[in-house]
């Protein structure tokens, strides 16, 4: 079967074939060659067995390169070329010693002013005779929207191996930024035309004279083609890990959690616009001055968790926890003798405008996530949350057995009538709600001791297996099916739910944007590692990052003595980090005017409302369209615990950047692990010390069973490598 292809690809294997050699090396067992090909400058990767790939470093546009320039320099390549266009330079390093990985940067600077109206994309199969067209691949991810400028697929005609590609795209931001143009879906492609399609500019030329960067592209090769899933995700996170160890990071900006948690407390509980009343209760709306909506259970809960697990850390009590207690048994409806997702005494009100907004219909996933926050809830010691649990979690086993344990999207809760079957035809419905029933049913395990419900979760699971990436639907459930599975590992010891694990994660990963949108309005949000909450989402949400951030933690909590992939050591703890320091951006205090739009589908935005915005979008788009959640105020709430700890004695707060395990309290002394990679650093602050107290604390890092102390690097600033034992006395 041939592959139909563009002029630009179909003459590329004969102008290779044809082109001047101007450098060969390699790579390992591979073979490089660079060649000038008229009008594209191409890197040609041979395999060690067979076959051949190219990569296009540098496209001359209307024009052919008349000059060349190789120098080969210490540590990498340089090569400079002209066309009546313009300039080019091309770096070419290597820059991974144990593993076949290589990069190429660059840069290109007019002549005169231009438009750029196409460019190829940079990756094309060849072969030592016959065709391109003639060969086959599969390509196992890609980037989707804004998430990062990646691909990666194997060789499979002629069978040669993998090639993981990563674009750089927070390098291209200054050509974006004036051009005016986008990076969302660069990276992609079709067999055999793949790789990264640089951003055309059609209507906002370039000014001559000025350097920009147009690829910074790190390649890493692989012999081995991926045959099946769960090697598949392994491999994805693998070679990301190596790649993450390369790209130019931003540095974290500390965020003072603290007040930001006493602003959104006093705020939410007074603003009129936050709730709504019904049977003489108080609930929380979903969104901001959203009357029309009745009061859901998954709000109230989302708010009632982290703010429970906030006052518990800091020893006090609010009015507002006893609020959101007051009415949250209304939920329980005797009819199906489970929790609902509205308000019974509101259900008048749904507009039937989707499908969801009608009495009695449940998102497959909503029963469960409420599920989940009631049994966290209980297991806290909450009675209100246990009974509503505990009455509700039998009606959750008969709907996954009535189901198969495979949940259409819409059903009706009291005759089971499939509303809507699939996410998308031929798709299947949401395919990680079986981890998320099978979460529920962990938790009534703990809760009960009743060997029932860890059955029902085994069963459950089977449905994930060979998915890969595809068990991927909602963020936030995904990542907390993650943890589940490895408490299941814990559990049984069956090395298939760690397995399953990682490619839960692999989902999160292929969904994340791990670079640096430098133009538009995203010069105002720091967008490296967020995280969107479908793979076809086309913003990040706060409320789905902010779960996916607790999800991760507890994920290294559990795995704390597990010989996991190295590669989560080192992906999980840097979200982490990444996230202490940007999730606060969607509270709209912190943004200026002119990125929030103007029209808001549900409720309004009050720009001074420590409340956050639903919704990021890319760069040249105004967020916060769908509206100001509040159940994702909470998310202040939830980070405190998870970033911060308290120094008693000294009267004073720690603060780290990385998930902090295993802390152990005892007289004028702290421990705690510290989990990650050697190959990155924490950071931890505290804050309120005394001067006398500063001269008296001890920091120190063990280090071969031995303590050794650290010294601060900015007055109360300590840094230490990930997976470290920090002991603090005083």
């Amino acid at each position: 079967m041939l592959h139909p292809v563009t002029p630009w690809t179909a003459t590329v294997q004969a102008d290779i074939v044809n082109a001047e050699l101007l450098h060969e090396t390699a790579l390992f067992e591979y073979q490089l060659q660079i060649y000038n090909a008229g009008d594209s400058l191409w890197l040609a990767m041979q395999w060690p067995k067979s076959g051949r790939m190219a990569f296009r470093l540098a496209f001359g546009m209307n024009s052919n390169f008349y000059k060349v320039q190789v120098k080969k320099r210490e540590n990498d390549l340089l090569i400079e070329a002209w066309t009546r266009l313009g300039h080019y330079t091309v770096r070419l390093c290597f820059p991974e010693a144990d593993s076949a990985l290589f990069r190429y940067t660059t840069s290109f600077t007019a002549a005169f002013s231009l438009l750029i109206p196409f460019w190829p994309r940079d990756i094309v199969p060849l072969t030592y005779d016959g065709r391109v067209e003639n060969t086959s691949g599969i390509i196992h991810s890609h980037q989707q929207g804004a998430r990062s400028g990646h691909i990666f697929f194997s060789m499979t005609r002629p069978e040669t191996g993998s090639v993981f590609y990563f674009q750089n795209l927070s390098a291209m931001s200054a050509y974006c930024e004036t051009s005016q143009t986008s990076l969302s879906q660069t990276v992609g492609g079709s067999w055999p035309e793949i790789g990264f399609e640089f951003p055309v500019n059609r209507e906002k030329p370039i000014p001559e004279g000025i350097e920009f960067i147009i690829s910074d592209a790190l390649v890493l090769l692989d012999e081995k083609i991926m045959k099946e899933e769960s090697q598949m995700t392994s491999a994805f996170l693998n070679h990301l890990s190596v790649i993450y160890n390369h790209i130019e990071k931003p540095e974290p900006v500390y965020q003072d959690w603290l007040g930001i948690a006493e602003k959104v407390l006093g705020q939410l509980h007074l603003n009129k616009g936050c709730w709504t009343m019904a049977n003489s209760s108080p609930f929380l709306n979903a969104y901001v001055c959203d009357y029309k909506t009745p009061a859901e259970i998954m709000v109230q809960l989302a708010v009632k968790l982290p703010l429970h697990e906030y006052l518990a850390w800091s020893e006090s009590s609010h009015p507002m926890y006893d609020d959101l207690d007051m009415g949250l048994e209304d939920f329980y409806d005797e009819r199906v003798k489970s929790i609902v997702r509205w308000h019974p005494a509101l259900v008048d009100q749904l507009d039937k405008s989707e499908e969801q907004k009608r009495e009695m219909v449940m998102d497959s996933w909503y029963l469960h996530h409420p599920l989940l926050n009631l049994a966290r809830l209980a297991l806290r010691g909450d009675k209100i949350a246990e009974k509503l649990f505990l009455d509700s979690v039998d009606y959750a086993v008969k709907t996954a057995r009535h189901f198969d344990y495979n949940w259409p999207v819409f059903y009706k809760m009291t005759t089971y009538e499939v509303i809507k079957a699939e996410t998308q035809p031929g798709e299947g419905g949401e395919k990680d709600v079986p981890g998320s029933y099978a979460h529920v049913m962990l938790m009534a395990y703990k809760l009960t001791d009743e060997k029932r419900f860890l059955n029902e979760a085994l069963r459950a699971l089977k449905s994930l297996e060979g998915l890969g990436f595809d068990i991927f639907y909602q963020a936030n459930n995904t990542a907390f099916t993650a943890g589940a599975l490895a408490e299941l590992y814990l559990e049984t010891n069956d090395e298939k739910f760690l397995k399953l694990s990682y490619s839960c994660i692999a989902g999160l990963f292929k969904n994340m944007q791990i670079w640096s949108c430098g133009y538009g309005y995203g010069k105002h949000f720091p967008s490296f590692f967020s995280v969107f909450p479908l793979d076809d989402a086309p913003y990040t949400a706060a409320y789905e990052e902010f779960e996916v951030y607790a999800a991760l933690h507890h994920y290294m909590e559990v795995t704390q003595n597990i010989d996991i992939l190295p590669a989560l050591k080192v992906l999980i703890p840097e979200f982490i980090k990444y996230a202490s320091a940007r999730l606060a951006y969607y509270y709209p205090p912190l943004l200026p005017q002119d990125m929030i739009a103007q029209e808001i589908k549900t409720g309004e935005v009050q720009k001074e409302l420590w409340v956050p915005l639903e919704d990021i979008h890319d760069g040249w788009e105004k967020s916060g369209e769908v509206g100001q959640e509040v159940y994702g105020a909470g998310l202040a709430f939830g980070v405190v615990p998870r970033q911060y700890f308290r120094l008693k004695d000294l009267n004073a707060i720690g603060f780290i950047n990385y998930p902090a395990l295993k802390f152990r309290f005892v007289k004028k002394k702290i421990t705690f692990i510290v989990a990650g990679s050697p190959k990155f650093r924490a950071l931890m602050k505290v804050s309120g010390l005394s001067k006398t107290a500063v001269s008296k604390i001890k920091v120190e890092v063990k280090e071969n069973s031995k303590y050794t102390e650290i010294k601060a690097v900015n007055g109360n600033e300590f840094e230490f490598p990930g997976d470290a034992a920090v002991r603090i006395s005083w």
